[in-house]
């Protein structure tokens, strides 16, 4: 059976804005989503954690939208809306009744070209404080909270552009002045850095004449930053690291982590479909062995988090059930990681997890604002909005011999991170210097 393709269009304004509408008249509903080249990894140091506070100062009011009216207006057309930051980018994004797209896009235009018309000191303090509560919550008073934090910590060195998570430090967002954070604005949030995707039921010329009534006026900037700091890495960590930490936890939890081929590489689609034979669903050899038949853990995980400089990351974990021996744990986990290094994985195997892929694809195609985030995604990222086509097809051609041949290069003792949690009053610092499991 083919695959369904999508359909959109894709041009620029004469301000640098790239706009990509995809028609599609399912439902009377549009995505408006919009995609900056601005995420932790074009922070400075000392500067860490703008990106993030950017996006919750991004709804704080412009010139002709008071504070939280941005939502209160949205909410009040039936729409939703939300942000998301992540290493490489800052989006937005509204879903809308289709006759009231023409608000969210006036909203956008405005907060992009008049934002620091209404960013103040109290502003950005109040939302310092939002931000600075988050990191509390998320990362530091969660059960595991700190393990992405020390994720990228460990996979990528000390002045590497991710290093640090998207949170940024308490220090660097206590010591963030008014005019650092109206500096980063005027470098980052331009029509030149950003993709407009809208995605639904619309005219694709109405929409058009729409985009350049609020957004054509907004000047570029000619200054934006063209290159980061060489974030090649080698391909392995070069050398195992292994820490304990003791936290508020119920119960021990073993974290991994491992160096992967970049996103868009296809040895990534290759390990992305290695992650649900190993941990897709009750069906997979993780959940089969740990969880069900030996009963060592609670759950198990494994996936990639695809970048597309340096490398990926390849993160796992598993909570250990109640009285359970970690290094038993560890073993059987990591034994299962490096059977698929010695051989192929069936053909059944094989098919589940295409289908499973093949699932997710289409399933998240069926949204307009999954759509319409996979096209900022890919022509951002990529500068090839196309990809939503091919990436799919991709995983429907990949074999057990490329399956195998990218597990042979990343599960591999010298690129693994070990992360073991220990509930605080059972910690043995000696568990630190255990020997790995082989």
């Amino acid at each position: 059976m083919p695959v369904p393709t999508v359909g959109f269009t894709d041009s620029r304004l004469a301000n640098g804005l790239r706009l990509i509408i995809s028609e599609d008249h399912l439902a009377p509903v549009v995505a408006v989503n919009i995609w900056y080249g601005v995420g932790s990894k074009h922070e400075q140091p000392g500067k860490t954690g703008f990106a993030h506070l950017f996006e919750h100062v991004m709804f704080q009011g412009s010139a002709h939208v008071g504070k939280a009216e941005h939502m209160a207006l949205i909410q009040a057309a039936g729409g939703t809306l939300n942000g998301t930051t992540w290493l490489e980018r800052t989006n937005y994004f509204e879903t809308m009744p289709s006759h009231q797209v023409e608000i969210a896009l006036w909203l956008e235009a405005d907060r992009m070209g008049t934002l620091l018309d209404a960013l103040s000191q109290e502003n950005l303090d109040n939302q310092r404080e939002v931000v600075k509560n988050e990191k509390r919550w998320s990362y530091d008073n969660r059960p595991y909270g700190s393990w992405t934090e020390k994720l990228l910590a460990a996979i990528f060195p000390e002045g590497h552009p991710y290093h640090h998570s998207t949170i940024g430090s308490m220090e660097d967002l206590d010591a963030a002045s008014l005019d650092d954070v109206k500096a980063f604005f005027r470098l980052h949030y331009a029509p030149n850095n950003a993709v407009l995707s809208i995605a639904g039921d619309v005219d694709p010329k109405q929409i058009s004449g729409w985009v350049e009534k609020y957004f054509g006026a907004i000047p570029a900037n000619p200054n934006l930053p063209v290159a980061l700091p060489d974030m090649t890495l080698p391909p392995t960590l070069g050398g195992e690291i292994r820490e304990v930490v003791p936290d508020r936890v119920p119960l021990p939890r073993i974290h991994w982590g491992f160096r992967g081929p970049i996103f868009g590489d296809p040895r990534l689609d290759a390990l992305d479909l290695a992650g649900q034979i190993l941990a897709g669903g009750k069906g997979s050899r993780l959940h089969k062995r740990l969880v069900r038949d030996e009963q060592l853990a609670q759950d198990v995980a494994l996936f990639s988090m695809g970048l597309v400089a340096g490398c990926s990351v390849t993160a796992g974990f598993a909570t250990a059930r109640p009285g359970v021996d970690l290094v038993q744990l560890e073993t059987a986990f990591w034994e299962e990681l490096e059977k698929m290094t010695r051989e192929p994985v069936s053909d059944d195997e094989l098919a589940r997890a295409k289908a499973l892929t093949e699932a997710d694809e289409l399933g998240a195609l069926q949204q307009v604002a999954e759509k319409a985030d996979r096209l900022s995604m890919y022509a951002t990222l990529f500068d090839d909005p196309g990809m939503i086509n091919s990436i799919l097809p991709r995983y429907l051609s990949t074999t057990a011999e490329q399956i195998q041949a990218v597990c042979r290069d990343v599960f591999v003792p010298d690129n693994r991170l070990v992360l073991t949690y220990l509930p605080v009053s059972t910690v043995d610092t000696t568990l630190a210097d255990e020997p790995a499991a082989e």
